[in-house]
């Protein structure tokens, strides 16, 4: 079959069910970033018809050493942040990874599609492992390969991701095209990557060049979900900036990275372009945005911080909400993990 003759990812996915997935590991102090990255836009997605599975991917944590009541709590605290964030647990399917035994199970499935090559071949294990390779766990190598099992076991055809995941969707794409071609079916879906939003990355604080990340070690760097609106409006205040004012146009932020990254942020708290932002407040100095976008944060971040404070105070409650959802996901797993099974010639005798 000639190149030109393969079917895109689009007319593979029209044969299945429309269907998100899109997963968080529980690592703790949720950010900023992740909110306007991810948890909002999953909020946002319940609005537009489509199904929508979202999941604590503890098995993807403990690819590094956890201790395992601090999991714990990280897991509860990020399902809090999720439900806070707008996901609604009777709208949206909301677990924990470890509860669907089929994500382990299909897991090993594909690590026998994938190849050595593509894994070594992942930026993400480039970077983690560097000269520490040989020291490294085989999980955190393979998880790549979890992390298609995540996305094909509900058969999803979308994820949405930041633009430094856009790679594991891609070989996620791979392994499902390997799979249909080896067993002369097409069974899995070519899911696409989701990458949408004015601030997709969001930076540093302290440094625009930089993504703002939970384990920097300057609390500074970053917004975390827990903090109150007084570190809220602080950090915002101390933001490092640069001396000029805002220009009248997006182009006049070019070598601008920390400006830059405020106007995104701005914008995307308050649901508005880049441009929008830079017209409003053309020619104005820092002095004027900051607390202008340090209000605009704290009026939309603190009463998550808050209902995530109330939530956390009833760890049983959020079990619950995950055990439920997980039932939901199981069922929706589990006939396309036994048919998969089925596919590789495995008995299924119950």
């Amino acid at each position: 079959m000639s190149e030109q003759s393969q079917p895109t990812p689009e007319e593979i996915n029209a044969k299945f069910t429309p269907r998100i997935f899109s997963g968080i590991q529980p690592s703790g102090n949720l950010t900023l970033g992740n909110y306007l990255g991810a948890l909002k836009r999953f909020a946002e997605k319940q609005n537009e018809g489509i199904e929508t599975i979202y999941c604590l991917v503890d098995l993807h944590a403990i690819t590094v050493w956890q201790d395992p009541e601090a999991l714990k709590k990280q897991t509860r605290e990020a399902a809090a942040a999720f439900i806070a964030s707008g996901i609604d647990p009777e709208r949206s399917v909301l677990f924990n990874q470890s509860q669907v035994s089929g994500h382990a199970e299909l897991g090993w499935l594909l690590n026998c599609v994938a190849r050595m090559g593509w894994m070594n071949r992942m930026t993400q294990w480039k970077d983690k492992a560097g000269k520490n390779a040989e020291k490294q766990s085989l999980g955190l190598f393979a998880y790549p390969s979890l992390m298609a099992a995540d996305i094909l076991l509900y058969h999803a055809t979308m994820v949405p991701v930041g633009e430094d995941q856009k790679q594991h969707v891609e070989l996620c794409r791979d392994i499902a095209a390997k799979f249909n071609h080896d067993y002369g079916v097409d069974f899995f879906p070519a899911p696409l990557p989701l990458i949408e939003g004015v601030a997709t990355r969001v930076m540093s604080l302290r440094d625009g060049s930089k993504k703002m990340s939970k384990s920097d070690p300057s609390d500074a760097s970053r917004i975390n979900l827990t903090d109150d609106a007084d570190t809220i409006a602080k950090k915002f205040r101390k933001a490092v900036t640069d001396p000029e004012p805002l220009p009248d146009s997006l182009e006049g932020l070019e070598g601008r990275a920390e400006a830059r990254n405020l106007v995104n942020i701005y914008a995307a708290l308050a649901d508005k372009t880049p441009a929008e932002v830079i017209a409003e407040y053309a020619g104005q100095g820092f002095g004027t945005f900051k607390p202008a976008l340090a209000d605009l944060a704290v009026s939309k971040l603190e009463p998550i911080s808050t209902e995530m404070s109330r939530l956390m105070n009833d760890p049983a409650e959020i079990d619950r909400i995950l055990g439920k959802g997980a039932d939901k996901a199981d069922a929706i797993a589990q006939p396309i993990l036994q048919k998969t099974l089925e596919i590789m010639g495995m008995i299924r005798s119950r």
